[in-house]
């Protein structure tokens, strides 16, 4: 007999080599059917996985992260027997649950139509109705080998390969007669995947790399009930109505050029206004809190990236100016400031008691993303970022990354971002050393530091194993957009480690020479990202602070115009600077219309008796009517609403 602690701390007895799903089974016949997979001491398994020794169990259903990750990624699975069977020539690659749904990526003739995504699902539903059970074995390296040469699926002979160094058995998964290397853990059969939609295809490259073959990516989303794919599709439109990528074009916030290229967006005035209040709002917040303003070089030679690594382990994400081979100096676009503002922390010798040193820099930096990746302003291959590093000492890095936090914390509710965030908390992997620099005892140490300083302040992170930046632990700060897709938009990094490969040193008390803690940190993080962001929070209608306009005139009659210029003038000297006065020969009505589609948040009507009476009649983007009000209260208005940032 095995004891099997489940949920709540209640203890029960079974036999041993009892499986989840019959432990699921006992304890209800509803958990059971809605049961996707298990966790057993922690670790996620199939249902079927037998129980041989005494352990922790809970049974996963949709409503769990990891669950609905198992069910997703059956979906990837029903996807590819369904192209399979529809196009036998096909050649997969991976096919993963996501944020969002599920994607496979495959080699085939042509990316799919439309036509052909709707093929593709009714084969999906035939597979679900023939109920298929899916069932987990296992082959020796050389055995996985053969069967997938067989079958012609020569990425998953990549893939065997890098794995078949340890000696380890290899695992597959099936579903009548489709065979797929995968880890898993997957559903029992297909039958729960009821509900489903091929939302999109797309191309990717294999591994992320450009110079490899491109695939075609077909992404779905799935779920145990026809009506939650209704809610889920009804919320996906009004998504789009949202998407920036959209949205933010039609407002005439940015665009974009072919002859340009991808990922270098061109700010318009609208949407450049709004990057200034946020660059000049986070500056003066960073004056503010004992922050000092740098200004480096945008290039270096390949020299300084040679000295924080960046050359060795990030190379492929860098702009690089020259030819190694052929050139005497070879200069890259910066991927990150930190290594250029080492240099001013190295301008004259330092002492324990100039720390902490606090350097911010509204930095424009260049990264080499791949052109799959980029996606309006959310991922783009130029960006400017709120970047900064704090020298300190051991004992002040709990405090400063303590005040590097809450200085976030204000930013994102301030914007009305804070509810929308989660925490990563990036750990290195040990099991790729190469990826890193520095010690397991330097990162060790790094680490439980960050660990500590989390847990103190009560943070609920989920940890990225592998995440971390090559020379430290970082918090990232994550944010969903509004198709579900999870990106960074801030970090907070501790480093130990860069300072001494730059000589970087303090004089201390005792009067040797010490290597500084390094905190690395973002305060609003990327503002091209983060206007987009904004615009899908806000629909476009942005709070008065931020917005491009904050105020339009609109005169009843040409007669009524020279009252306005005056408004106009009055509001400006009172440091509401964003207004306009639509001086078109247009009715009224279509001037309060076209003023809404822009979303300004007030308009200020005249008309004959406003003159008369020497007042406005208001209207405000949110609250309708606000009846006919002074200049001065409209002034007094307003300015409370900046001055508090209201949102």
């Amino acid at each position: 007999m095995i004891q099997v602690t489940l949920k709540g701390g209640v203890v029960k007895e079974y036999e041993a080599g009892i499986s989840a799903a019959d432990v699921a089974k006992d304890i209800s016949m509803g958990l059971y059917r809605a049961a996707c997979a298990c966790k057993i001491d922690g670790k996620v398994c199939d249902l079927r996985t037998p129980l041989d020794q005494d352990c922790e169990l809970s049974i996963l259903t949709f409503d769990d992260p990891d669950g609905m990750e198992t069910f997703r990624h059956t979906s990837a699975h029903i996807l590819a027997q369904a192209v399979k069977r529809l196009y036998p020539n096909t050649k997969f690659a991976i096919g993963p649950a996501v944020d969002a749904g599920f994607y496979y990526d495959m080699e085939v003739e042509h990316p799919f139509t439309p036509d052909e995504l709707v093929k593709i699902e009714a084969e999906m539903k035939k597979i679900v109705k023939e109920g298929l059970e899916i069932k987990r074995f296992e082959l020796p390296p050389e055995e996985a080998k053969k069967l997938m040469a067989e079958r012609g699926e020569t990425y998953k002979l990549e893939l065997i390969e890098e794995h078949a160094g340890n000696g380890e058995h290899i695992s597959f998964y099936q579903q009548g007669e489709y065979i797929d290397l995968c880890a898993g853990p997957h559903l029992m059969s297909v039958s729960p995947v009821k509900a489903f939609k091929l939302t999109q295809c797309t191309g990717a490259y294999w591994r992320g790399d450009a110079t490899k073959q491109q695939l075609c990516r077909v992404y779905g989303i799935s779920f145990p009930k026809a009506s939650m794919l209704e809610e889920h599709l009804t919320k996906l439109e009004e998504a789009k109505k949202r998407d920036h990528n959209k949205l933010g074009r039609e407002l005439e916030l940015f665009t974009t050029s072919e002859v340009i290229g991808q990922g270098l967006p061109i700010l318009l005035p609208k949407g450049a206004k709004i990057v200034q209040l946020l660059q000049r709002f986070v500056e003066d917040e960073e004056e503010r809190r004992g922050w000092q303003l740098t200004k480096t070089p945008l290039m270096a030679k390949s020299d300084l990236y040679k000295i924080s690594g960046h050359w060795d382990h990030y190379k492929e994400g860098m702009f690089v100016l020259g030819d190694e081979e052929k050139d005497s100096e070879v200069f890259a676009l910066r991927p990150m400031t930190c290594p250029f503002q080492y240099q001013a922390y190295l301008n004259r010798k330092r002492s324990y008691r100039d720390l902490p040193l606090r350097y911010d820099e509204t930095s424009t930096l260049f990264r080499n993303e791949a052109s799959g990746e980029m996606h309006g302003l959310i991922r783009v291959r130029q960006f400017t970022i709120s970047e900064g590093h704090l020298m300190c000492t051991p004992e002040q890095l709990e405090e400063e990354f303590k005040n590097c936090l809450e200085l976030c914390t204000y930013m994102l509710k301030t914007l009305g971002l804070y509810e929308d965030v989660s925490y990563r908390f990036s750990q290195w992997d040990p099991n790729d050393r190469d990826k890193y620099i520095g010690t397991p005892e330097q990162w060790d140490e790094a680490q439980s530091v960050m660990e500590r300083i989390l847990n103190d302040l009560e943070i609920p992170y989920k940890i990225g194993i592998g995440e971390a930046a090559f020379y430290g632990p970082k918090l990232d700060i994550q944010i969903k957009n509004v198709f579900g897709k999870e990106d960074t938009l801030i970090t907070i990094q501790i480093d130990q480690m860069l300072a001494k490969q730059f000589g970087m040193e303090y004089t201390d008390r005792d009067g040797t020479q010490k290597n500084p803690y390094i905190i690395h940190r973002t305060s609003i993080g990327c503002y091209e990202r983060t206007l987009a962001l904004l615009i899908e929070k806000y629909a476009g209608a942005f709070p008065l602070w931020l917005a491009p306009v904050q105020v339009k005139l609109l005169p009843i009659a040409d007669r009524h115009l020279d009252y306005l210029y005056e408004i106009k003038k009055k509001l400006q000297a009172a440091g509401i600077q964003r207004v306009e006065i639509d001086d078109r020969s247009e009715k009224i009505g279509y001037k309060i219309r076209e003023a809404q589609l822009e979303k300004v948040p007030y308009m200020l009507v005249a008309g004959d008796k406003d003159v008369e009476g020497q007042v406005v009649s208001v209207r405000s983007r949110k609250n309708g009517d606000l009846g006919a009000k002074t200049v001065d209260e409209v002034v007094e208005m307003l300015l409370e609403e900046i001055r508090t940032k209201a949102l």
